[in-house]
């Protein structure tokens, strides 16, 4: 049947970003505008990633959604600020070109789904790869070729961040309407190559307070947060911008560590307080405390989101010995084969004065495991037909 041939079929690819100068509170909640700068590594999607897939068809009667497998609503208002934001821009696209007749795109439905490769519950940053794989993929399949800051921002602040490999900064901006809040990078993925990530994944109940409803309730009763964004964001960012472009690990890291402790100081002082830290996420910023101090220098740095897993930075030449510190201060439990993911790490002994330094009574199962990774690029497209999540019909194919 001819009708059953999709107008168009594209699947995309996005990374997670881990901010390391954090983005905490709006000034236009409808817009998605930050009351500061922020500033994130982007991780390689070979370890987490969310893949989507969009189909536009005349034969469509509704756009609908499916997320790891479930269709959602398709009403939901960041979902639909996406939509339009796109299907807006291809309106422009046309105005532009004067006389164009409108696409034949813009009458379609679209179908979505798309899934995450890691667990959605560990508490990762999946609203940020997700958010940002939906505006790149619906760019592709809606022929949009300009600046998609704007249609990522929208499904969540940080996904903007995710449109790119690298080190990336979205400026906050100044002008009301947010045309100047973008995303751009900072410094490519090949440029820090001795970089590793090592995500801690920390028992992972679901967080009592949800970033939009905490970052609400900071904006309107602390003070900190307020100086936090007026007088010590702006020198933050810059000085940031300069350990990256000189790969100045020990700086990078003490930034890190205070700008993360700083983020979560604004949470205890939100009214009533918020606190995303468990008392395993204290362990582990005791156990970095303790190893950087054995060793004489920073050699490993921790930043939190909004949960308690912890995200450690350190260079290639201490992650064997790094992971050997967390094993003995979190023994792990019957999954000691799957306790360490993603890229491999050869076995290094932990020292008897290290292991005297961290003093530490062991917490078995405290890490429940762990994801070993790097610096990576942003979207990508995938040409293999094979990789699409719907079929011809614009529906999720049955699991292999």
């Amino acid at each position: 049947m001819a009708s059953e041939k999709p107008l168009a079929a594209v699947t995309c690819t996005a990374p997670v970003n881990i901010a390391v100068i954090k983005y905490w509170g709006k000034r236009d909640e409808e817009l998605v505008l930050p009351i500061n700068s922020s500033l994130s590594v982007t991780l390689h999607q070979d370890q987490l990633k969310t893949t989507t897939t969009a189909v536009i068809s005349k034969d469509f009667t509704e756009d609908r959604i499916w997320l790891n497998g479930r269709e959602e609503d398709v009403g939901q208002p960041r979902l639909q600020a996406c939509l339009r934001e796109i299907r807006c821009l291809v309106r422009k696209r046309r105005n532009s070109r004067d006389g164009d007749p409108l696409p034949s795109s813009l009458s379609c439905k679209v179908h979505v789904a798309s899934v995450n490769n890691f667990p959605t519950a560990a508490g990762l940053a999946s609203s940020a790869a997700g958010y940002a794989c939906l505006a790149y993929t619906l760019a592709r399949v809606y022929g949009v070729e300009s600046d998609l800051s704007e249609v990522a921002r929208r499904g969540s602040g940080s996904a903007c961040r995710s449109l790119y490999g690298g080190f990336v900064e979205w400026q906050m901006g100044e002008q009301a309407d947010g045309k100047d809040s973008i995303a751009r990078q900072v410094a490519p993925e090949s440029h820090w190559p001795e970089l590793r990530v090592l995500i801690l994944v920390v028992s992972a109940e679901k967080k009592l307070t949800g970033s939009t409803v905490g970052m609400r309730a900071s904006v309107e009763t602390s003070p900190l947060l307020r100086f936090r964004a007026e007088s010590v964001v702006p020198a933050r960012m810059a000085e940031m911008a300069r350990c990256i472009r000189e790969r100045d690990f020990p700086s990078f890291a003490q930034l890190t560590m205070k700008d993360s402790n700083q983020f979560h100081a604004t949470c205890l002082d939100t009214f009533p307080p918020i606190s995303y830290l468990n008392a395993i996420s204290w362990r582990i910023i005791h156990l970095v405390h303790r190893f950087n101090a054995h060793h004489g220098d920073t050699k490993v740095a921790y930043t939190f989101d909004a949960g308690p897993n912890a995200v450690i930075f350190t260079l290639d030449d201490t992650v064997a010995e790094f992971v050997a510190a967390v094993r003995h201060g979190f023994p792990p439990g019957s999954n000691g084969d799957t306790f360490l993911k993603g890229l491999q790490v050869r076995p290094a002994p932990l020292s008897a004065e290290l292991q005297a330094a961290l003093a530490m009574e062991p917490t078995p199962g405290g890490v429940k495991y762990i994801i070993v990774t790097q610096v990576g690029p942003g979207p990508q497209i995938l040409d293999d037909p094979c990789a699409h999540l719907l079929g011809p019909d614009g529906l999720p194919k049955p699991a292999a």
